[in-house]
């Protein structure tokens, strides 16, 4: 019952910190969870009372208590693996399957570990009389450390003491320890969540201040054009059976266009951030020469009222008034466009056309000066199509539609080149709008590097690898030179271990990320490292310590460096770590001395 009240309050505190509990919910939640807590009461009751009548001293029947919790908290969570089953294919079932098990099992595991320390002093007693004469500390202590003999002879007769082996209740605190510091282990992968959810604040904070400063300078730029807008009549019949004329407007793409841009890029600051923006040159020349398709009227178009478009995501971008040299006509854009097909906002400008005219071909050229923030996109409105962009930026992410033909970045900047033609572009040239679909866009995001907060989140990542090795670490060598390590002090290494990632976040924030994780990797190292040298008062041991833990945060960088052979390089890693692990503990006698392991 108690187990499933801490797991109760525990889901609790967790949704209420993610800001998705009431009462309501937690009430609810309390009441499933001591229901559900009723079948593991049933089994430990008269399994305990097995346990109470069996031999051994009262710290062995608690050893055999836990296993017997660790047994039904393993059946809970198959329970749970069961009723969280998806409905893909069958290895997605079984690696599901394997992990719902695990984590719910760990979980519960953890919640009665907890439980049971609670109440050690009544377990304690309902055990061995005896043994509930003594506080909590002295309980507490005893399964920590070797039992002297009095408090051995409250379990058993002289003849009986003389009997028992040493190595049973050395055992005992070795398995009772053990199970102590994995319970630590995962307690102290909690505080982690909660550096998670840190982050995601601290990366949405930038995110708002990167979103606001780009809201005064420009946003995301997309430029679609120029293309010509001819409108002309159409019928269409009403609900009440009259026919009406509706104008219409038909859209003529460039028969080529070469557009050829330079970007300029700008860090701003702001607080602790940095925000990137950017300015452009761009040039863009071709020519109008439409094939009139065979359904197309030419007749009824009218070309007196045609208009000359060309769409932009941001008008705070625009920072010259936009020309166009047409015709060789110099003509001035004014904002608004005759139809949304292409592109929600733009600028147009009226052209007086005739079909011998644009038959003919119409040559354009314009030089536009925009600005913006992070992304610069193009639609290949044309039926010969080249782009050309260069910049500066060491960092660029070419995406959208479709990737350069050709393309160069090193560190002084990049150049990337596409080409389009009449096969690539989805509809004709000459188009009514009704085959216009999807999003065709495609350029270049001036992107930070692998920004921090990424870059801690995947460190966060790898906690549980942190605190396992270190409290194993620990663990062996407080065997080995037979010095107990209080749970108090794993507690409290944990914490330290837990702090690296807070310091590297925040550190991170006004530094490099490599130096950041350097100052917080050193500076945890150094702490757990003073740390063992006051308590097993040896340098050997403390150059051990701090020896593993370089290493540790060396390859937990190296993983965050990697990108596609991250996986095969922590494999093979972990794999090297449980071989060092194995070799270093190969001599522990887990038994007590040699010779006298049980049969």
């Amino acid at each position: 019952m108690l187990t499933g009240f801490i797991a109760a309050v525990g889901m609790y505190i967790f949704m209420a910190y993610n800001e998705s509990s009431f009462i309501i919910a937690g009430a609810f939640i309390l009441f499933a969870t001591i229901i559900g807590s009723i079948p593991a009461f049933l089994v430990l009751f008269p399994f305990s009372y097995i346990i109470k009548i069996s031999e051994g001293c009262w710290q062995s029947k608690f050893s055999r208590l836990l296993i017997l919790q660790f047994v039904i908290t393993i059946c809970y969570g198959l329970l749970g693996a069961v009723i969280d089953l998806p409905v893909d294919n069958w290895l997605h079932i079984k690696s599901n399957f394997i992990f719902t098990t695990l984590l719910v099992a760990v979980a519960l595991f953890a919640c009665s570990l907890v439980g049971s320390f609670i109440l050690l002093k009544i377990i304690a007693a309902y055990f061995s009389l005896s043994a509930g004469n003594l506080s909590y500390s002295q309980l507490f202590y005893s399964l920590l450390q070797n039992t002297s003999k009095n408090n051995f002879t409250m379990e058993t007769t002289d003849h009986e003491q003389q009997s028992q082996p040493l190595q049973q209740n050395q055992s005992n605190r070795l398995l009772i320890k053990g199970l102590i510091t994995g319970a630590l282990i995962l307690l102290m992968l909690i505080p982690t969540l909660f550096i998670k959810n840190l982050i995601a604040e601290r990366e949405q904070r930038q995110k708002e201040v990167v979103s606001e400063v780009s809201s005064k300078w420009a946003n995301n730029q997309t430029i679609s054009g120029p293309y010509l807008a001819i409108p002309y009549p159409d019928t269409s019949v009403t609900t009440e059976g009259k026919t009406i004329v509706v104008k219409k407007q038909l859209i003529v793409l460039a028969n080529d266009l070469n557009v050829d841009g330079k970007l300029f890029p700008e860090e701003r600051p702001r607080s602790i951030y940095k925000v990137l923006l950017y300015k452009s040159d761009i040039k863009l020349s071709g020519s109008f020469k439409p094939k009139w398709p065979a359904d197309i009227n030419t007749a009824i178009l009218d070309f007196a009222n045609a208009k000359l478009c060309f769409g932009i995501s941001d008008f705070k971008g625009i920072e010259e008034e936009m020309h166009i040299d047409f015709n060789n006509q110099k003509l001035s854009f004014s904002p608004g466009l005759p139809t949304t097909v292409l592109s929600e906002i733009g600028l147009s400008v009226p052209v007086s056309l005739d079909i011998a005219t644009i038959n003919n071909g119409i040559p354009f050229n314009m030089q536009v000066k925009l600005k913006g923030s992070e992304q610069l996109h193009f639609m290949p409105l044309g039926a010969n199509c080249k782009f050309a962009l260069s910049s500066a930026w060491p960092s660029p992410s070419f995406d959208g539609n479709c990737l350069p033909n050709d393309r160069q970045v090193n560190k002084q900047g990049f150049t990337a080149k596409w080409n389009f033609n009449q096969a690539n572009l989805p509809f004709r040239t000459v188009t009514r709008g009704e085959d216009i679909k999807g999003n065709l866009a495609f350029g270049v995001s001036m992107v930070q590097p692998a920004d921090q907060y990424d870059k801690t989140t995947r460190s966060v990542k790898y906690a549980i690898l942190f605190i396992g090795l270190t409290f194993a670490l620990f663990f062996i060598i407080e065997i080995m030179q037979r010095k107990a390590f209080h749970p108090v002090q794993y507690v409290l290494v944990g914490l330290a271990l837990v702090i690296f990632y807070t310091l590297l976040l925040s550190i991170s924030e006004y530094l490099l990320f490599d130096l950041a994780y350097l100052i917080a990797a050193a500076a945890t190292i150094l702490l757990i490292s003073l740390y063992a040298q006051s308590h097993f008062t040896n340098w050997g041991t403390t150059a051990v310590f701090s020896v593993t833990l370089t290493l540790l945060y060396g390859f937990i960088f190296l993983l965050i460096r990697l990108e596609d052979t991250a996986l095969l390089v922590g494999s093979i890693g972990l794999f090297i770590v449980l071989a060092l692990v194995m070799f270093a503990s190969r001599k522990v006698q887990w038994y007590g001395p040699a010779g006298n392991s049980p049969k």
